[in-house]
């Protein structure tokens, strides 16, 4: 071999391996946000590196968030996160990435700090952990100013990993995962929206008390153990106003139709309307329910109706995240364009309610078209005994009104 053949394939592989460096590579690879100047980390999983139809997957818990269309440009990783309308972006450099989560509905958003690598735990092992078990309920109180709250924790430990939620009156922070440290926990979530780290020690074998971090807020937290631990009931939240016991709304659905409650579809059924958000993830949950449980049982005489309360004031934009949301879960029932965001819109499309709460709320009508129970929040799979609890009640509600 001469020598300027040599030189030319020397550059070729030198290229080459460069190229490849600055690829996905195939693994489990660990991120890390910025929330409150700390890192929240998370685990996602690359399959099928270097071919069209790589994959990404972030895992919290049973959790598994499957991301497709992941693309390049020039040097950067593009990875859509489509149900939250984000994107994390970043350079690639062998065993590591570095750059930005940002939030597309925001306006020139200047994103949040990102950076991963190739490694396979959430958090660093620690040497001698603390022989304490945060397994079972904890009411948890968040102290943020001078206000306080009660929430309730539930936890359990398999081999030194702790999973879990913590459920708040208006919805649960789906599946958190972590482990012990040597004088408590910490724990942390992100599932494309809004990453979470949660750091604390024990007091005692019944106490805890630390801080609960977040993309742009942080405050204390105190755990005390409970093992009755539960939430005000869901269903006094928001009620009717007085004198009023229908619903009278009128929307566009996603082919600009005009949709009403009043229509013939709905007249002598029973009647499931949600107040929802794409960009919400409890609501994500409690319709990957409902879209599955309309499928078995719409020819019982059930109808369900989705209002959805978007980040824009856009129809446009609504029909893309909309008609996202339905065939990510696979929805055939009606999911109507509300509005923008915001209580004063929900009070608009809904005058008839009374100390709107929270999305979802989720509201049931009898065959005669009034308004018998209304549901504040959703407590999702995260939560356990409580989303078992929740799916019991919901069948029980239902089976009643149908057969009144």
């Amino acid at each position: 071999m001469n020598v300027k053949m040599f030189f030319l394939l020397t550059i070729l592989v030198l290229t080459t391996s460069c190229k490849e460096s600055n690829k996905l590579q195939n693994g489990l690879w660990r991120g890390e946000l910025i929330v409150s100047e700390k890192l929240a980390p998370f685990l996602f999983e690359v399959k099928d590196a270097g071919t069209e139809s790589v994959s990404v997957t972030i895992m919290n818990g049973e959790e598994r968030v499957k991301l497709s269309g992941v693309y390049y440009v020039e040097d950067t990783v593009i990875i859509p996160i489509d149900s939250y309308d984000t994107h994390l972006r970043a350079t690639i450099k062998g065993n590591k990435m570095e750059g930005l989560f940002i939030r597309n509905y925001i306006d020139d958003d200047t994103g949040i700090a990102f950076k991963a690598e190739k490694k396979n735990t959430r958090f660093d092992t620690v040497k001698d952990p603390i022989n304490i078990s945060l397994d079972g309920r904890w009411d948890v109180y968040y102290y943020n100013n001078n206000d306080s709250t009660r929430n309730v924790g539930i936890f359990e430990s398999n081999n030194g990993i702790i999973t879990g939620s913590i459920l708040t009156n208006t919805g649960d922070l789906r599946f958190l995962e972590g482990i012990y440290t040597k004088a408590g926990a910490q724990l942390s979530t992100f599932g494309g929206l809004s990453p979470t780290l949660i750091q604390f020690n024990f007091l005692d074998e019944n106490t805890f008390e630390g801080l609960f971090y977040g993309s742009n807020r942080s405050f204390r937290i105190v755990g005390k153990r409970n093992d009755k631990a539960a939430l005000t009931s869901a269903y006094y939240n928001t009620v009717m106003r007085y004198g009023e016991s229908k619903l009278s709304f009128s929307l566009p659905n996603m082919d600009g139709e005009i949709v009403s409650i009043n229509d013939d579809r709905y007249k002598d059924k029973v009647v499931i309307v949600s107040a929802l958000g794409t960009w919400c993830p409890n609501c994500l949950d409690e319709h990957a329910f409902l879209a599955e449980w309309y499928k078995e049982n719409k020819h019982r005489g059930v109808e369900i109706i989705g209002l959805s309360f978007e980040r824009k004031d856009d129809f446009e934009y609504a029909q893309t995240t909309v008609n996202r949301f339905k065939k990510q879960h696979g929805i055939d029932y009606e999911i109507l364009y509300a509005g923008r965001v915001g209580t004063a819109n929900v009070m608009k499309v809904l005058p008839e309610l009374d100390g709107f709460f929270s999305y979802p709320t989720t509201i049931f009508i009898d065959k005669q078209g009034k308004v018998k129970k209304i549901h504040s929040g959703f407590s999702g799979p995260a939560t356990g005994i409580f989303y078992e609890e929740f799916k019991k009640e919901f069948n029980e509600i239902v089976d009643e009104l149908l057969a009144q």
